[in-house]
């Protein structure tokens, strides 16, 4: 079953510095059918202004995953960590029993980024922020794991979940194939271009939710970027 989830189908909330479009329920975005896919809970499709971005607030017991598409964000938090997080990187926060963070776009340009949250396996546990380099030009015609459960096996970060997060970049006419975890789900943004999923048409910032699909196929129609996440059910 593959759903598609057109860009202008999503949840929506503006302000003076933030153009967020939301994926799953979320804040002041109620969709009782869109309250998470398997252990996914939220993505959403932020357009942070030049100088300004989330002031401190906290989290817990949630894997969050930031993919910078444009620009880059400022991290700070409770635990001293600082770092900036340019497009084509990604970081990862395991909030576990509890954190403080802050998000700056301190860039004199427009930074656009997926932001997703992952529930984990289990509550608690020491939090956590690492962030690393994943060039675009590397991921040209395969799916890069960008952050996993079993780093040393399937490569990434690390996220406290049998999840995976993948990136690929497809020009015109390529395809890449992906075989599900048994009892595992999938859901699929293209950031750029546009595509097809099992046959099903997407553009840009389109979604797929995917499951009972023991392999998935994906198309670029145009060249395209796109980011997938695998979770169980």
């Amino acid at each position: 079953m593959i759903e598609k989830r057109a860009f202008d189908s999503l949840g929506r909330f503006r302000n003076d510095w933030l153009n967020a479009r939301h994926h799953f329920s979320f804040g002041g975005y109620h969709a009782p059918d869109r309250m998470g896919w398997g252990a996914l809970r939220v993505w959403n499709d932020d357009e942070i202004a030049a100088d300004a971005g989330f002031p401190p607030h906290p989290h817990e017991n949630m894997e969050i995953i930031t993919y910078v598409r444009e620009g880059a964000i400022s991290h700070r938090d409770s635990l001293g960590n600082a770092g900036r997080t340019v497009a084509g990187d990604v970081q990862v926060m395991s909030a576990g029993s509890g954190i403080r963070h802050s998000e700056f776009n301190q860039e004199g340009e427009t930074t656009t980024l997926f932001q997703i949250w992952i529930l984990p396996r289990e509550a608690g546990g020491e939090p956590r922020w690492e962030t690393a380099s994943f060039p675009t030009g590397a991921r040209t015609g395969e799916l890069v794991v960008l952050a996993s459960g079993d780093p040393e096996t399937e490569g990434g970060l690390l996220i406290r979940q049998d999840a995976r997060v993948f990136g690929a970049t497809l020009d015109a006419g390529q395809t890449v194939s992906h075989r599900l975890k048994p009892g595992h789900r999938v859901y699929l943004t293209l950031a750029i271009g546009e595509g097809e999923v099992n046959g099903v048409a997407l553009a840009a910032r389109d979604a797929a939710a995917i499951r009972d699909e023991a392999l998935i196929t994906i198309k670029a129609t145009g060249a395209l970027e796109l980011v997938m996440v695998e979770v169980p059910e």
